[in-house]
């Protein structure tokens, strides 16, 4: 715990920061939520924490902090090493590819290399051009951060994002209106396909269709840290091979998709499991930033 003198002897940002960088190095926390050592873990703290940009660090090093603010860096420092409550629940922040989400501990913090595929161009030649998307789904959204970087890498599109808990659309709701989409976005509460239906109650049709839905096997579950444990174990685990979801998306999916659509999925480190489970399905790989076998593609007819 965080003691009183102590609160009275750190008054500086370098003072707290040097602080919070030795602690975090002396606990058993588990990085993995937008950073991964205890130096960027104490910036983004205490940076988002006392309502400053982070790259304006330097300039603020050495400014004083009221004792209100103490108060709470002592707060934040303590709760994220006795309860190993993730930095982005304390904040009620997070980041993915430069776009910033509310975020608490309704919904998973975002974390999805299919969000390097929609800021990056990364679809192409799949989809050749932003404009050919007029509708697209997001299953399985949580946070709708995926939704919203959907929404602006194809701006012609309506987007719809999918989760079947109302606590998580309610998160959803919070980012659409934070980026202004409410006309272009909508949240709806669904058990992955289910309540998807057009006005004659036939399956609605999209351009395209992604998700990174839960995959984490059960073994992989049992051996979470504790800042993963803390997030909704209903939006990470996904059966005993973590692919539960993943084989409702492919034999779904098809009635769901335009005639040149196209299926990204996300999946975790159990690619040979599903390679087994479908030998005949011809998945296109993407790179992304780890190597090419977390997300696949698939067309409308490649899955019928």
């Amino acid at each position: 715990m965080i003691t009183q003198q102590i609160t009275t002897e750190l008054l500086t940002i370098r003072d707290w920061l040097r602080y919070a960088v030795s602690r975090f190095e002396n606990s058993d926390i588990f990085y993995g939520h937008g950073t991964d050592n205890a130096y960027d873990e104490a910036v983004w703290l205490i940076m988002s924490a006392l309502h400053l940009p982070h790259d304006t660090l330097n300039n603020f090093l050495d400014a004083r902090l009221t004792s209100a603010e103490r108060a709470k860096l002592a707060e934040f420092i303590d709760e994220r090493i006795s309860k190993h409550t993730p930095t982005a629940y304390l904040l009620k922040e997070a980041w993915l590819q430069g776009y910033k989400f509310y975020v608490d501990e309704r919904v998973l913090i975002p974390r999805s290399f299919i969000a390097e595929l929609l800021v990056g161009d990364g679809l192409q030649p799949w989809i050749e051009f932003p404009e050919l998307v007029n509708n697209a789904v997001d299953i399985c959204t949580g946070s709708g951060c995926l939704g919203v970087l959907l929404a602006d890498a194809y701006p012609e599109a309506a987007v719809d994002v999918i989760d079947i808990s109302t606590d998580a659309i309610d998160v959803c709701n919070i980012n659409i209106a934070n980026y202004g989409m409410q006309d272009r976005i909508t949240a709806v509460q669904s058990d992955m396909f289910s309540a998807l239906q057009d006005v004659n109650g036939k399956p609605k049709q999209y351009d395209l269709i992604i998700s990174n839905p839960p995959y984490v096997d059960a073994p992989s579950m049992a051996e979470l840290p504790a800042e993963y444990r803390n997030e909704p174990q209903l939006a990470l685990g996904s059966g005993t091979a973590g692919l539960d979801h993943t084989h409702t998306i492919l034999r779904e999916a098809a009635n769901y998709l335009t005639d040149n659509g196209v299926l990204v999925v996300e999946i975790g480190h159990n690619r040979d499991a599903l390679l087994e489970a479908y030998p005949d399905m011809p998945f296109t790989w993407l790179e992304v930033s780890s190597g090419d076998e977390f997300v696949f593609l698939l067309t409308k007819e490649q899955l019928i």
